[in-house]
């Protein structure tokens, strides 16, 4: 006969598994926001999936949060379209991420407000110094096991029903937020703007960094 008296204490178990999953996601969202404030203030363009609320920050009068929060709720969205009844209503809690990501970004851009690069060189220390950053908070919120940002959403949702691996399906979401960017940035400015080498250079170095801070917390647990 099944003992039932071992339940609460599952029962238990399982809410501190959760709630310490979320502690790890919503410290990684925490520093990967200090991250994207880093490379705003370098202007030299920030992280691909950040770059069309960066361009957009000059044409509308909402904060780099708001305009991030509002980006993510249509990525949401769109993995409602995908999925149709497959969306999993876990995952509306996307939402409730989005938003205090939001807001970290912009209290962190209030917080380093003071820091200004004076030339050329400050502009790439303070760009490559956030993407370690950025790289960190992205890999607590993998390693978090609780849910993904909508951006990292997206690539799941495709991945779902086309079965195309997810680190290509990534790539080509990253490769289209920075087109998407470009394009908005022409249009709206006639030139570059929130958007730079720095957007290309994040795209690429950031996996690796990711992957080089696995590596290393791999080998201090063994």
């Amino acid at each position: 006969m099944k003992n039932n008296n071992t339940e609460p204490y599952n029962n238990q178990i399982q809410w501190e598994k959760i709630l310490k999953n979320y502690a790890i996601l919503i410290i990684g969202l925490f520093i990967m926001s200090f991250g994207v404030a880093l490379s705003v203030i370098s202007d030299l363009g920030t992280t691909p999936i950040s770059c069309i609320p960066n361009v957009l920050k000059y044409a509308v009068p909402l904060s780099l949060g708001t305009i991030t929060i509002i980006f993510n709720f249509l990525l949401i969205l769109i993995q409602v379209i995908i999925l149709k009844s497959e969306f999993q209503r876990k995952q509306w809690m996307q939402l409730v991420v989005t938003i205090i990501f939001g807001y970290f970004i912009d209290f962190a851009l209030y917080i380093l407000e003071p820091i200004k690069p004076t030339n050329y060189i400050s502009q790439w220390i303070l760009c490559i110094i956030s993407c370690f950053i950025i790289a960190l908070g992205v890999y607590m919120e993998v390693t978090s096991n609780a849910i993904v940002l909508p951006g990292e959403g997206v690539s799941l949702a495709v991945r779902h029903v086309t079965h195309i691996e997810f680190g290509k399906l990534k790539t080509a979401f990253d490769t289209s937020n920075v087109i998407i960017g470009a394009i908005l940035s022409i249009t709206l400015y006639g030139s570059f703007r929130g958007i730079g080498l720095g957007t290309i250079f994040a795209g690429i170095v950031v996996g690796y960094i990711v992957r080089g801070y696995r590596q290393l917390f791999n080998l201090i647990s063994n």
